[in-house]
């Protein structure tokens, strides 16, 4: 199963997709703020199935205001996409993108990418 995953942001919205595997995330680009249109184009241009999207805890593991925000996202992509959309705990995965400097892919992009990677290694495990 394709999955794509989404760094969601204000300004910019960090985007990866899996292999159709669902092992391999790869860095697909960034999308300006959270243009749902765009994302939708993406979601039908990848053929993915599921979406996942980073959700912003507090460092204590509690919803706060970007939580809140992104699951506002969520809920409008989810109606606008058709497609499964799954919250996944996103806590370091910038910090962790920044560590992983790459001159092809653009940070945001690399955070999604991570985040896939670590959604894929949880659900595979969780299977």
């Amino acid at each position: 199963m394709k999955v794509l995953a989404l760094d969601y942001g204000r300004a910019r919205t960090g985007v990866a997709v899996s292999d159709p595997t669902g092992t391999i995330a790869r860095p697909v680009g960034v999308v300006k703020g959270a243009d749902i249109g765009r994302i939708v184009e993406l979601i039908r241009e990848h053929d993915v199935e599921r979406v996942v999207v980073g959700l912003p805890l507090t460092l204590r593991g509690e919803v706060g205001e970007q939580a809140r925000e992104a699951q506002s996202f969520m809920d409008e992509l989810a109606a606008a996409s058709g497609v499964e959309i799954v919250p996944f705990d996103e806590r370091f995965t910038t910090n962790l993108a920044e560590q992983m400097a790459s001159a092809s892919a653009d940070e945001d992009a690399r955070a999604a990418a991570h985040l896939l990677s670590s959604y894929l290694t949880w659900s595979t495990g969780a299977a």
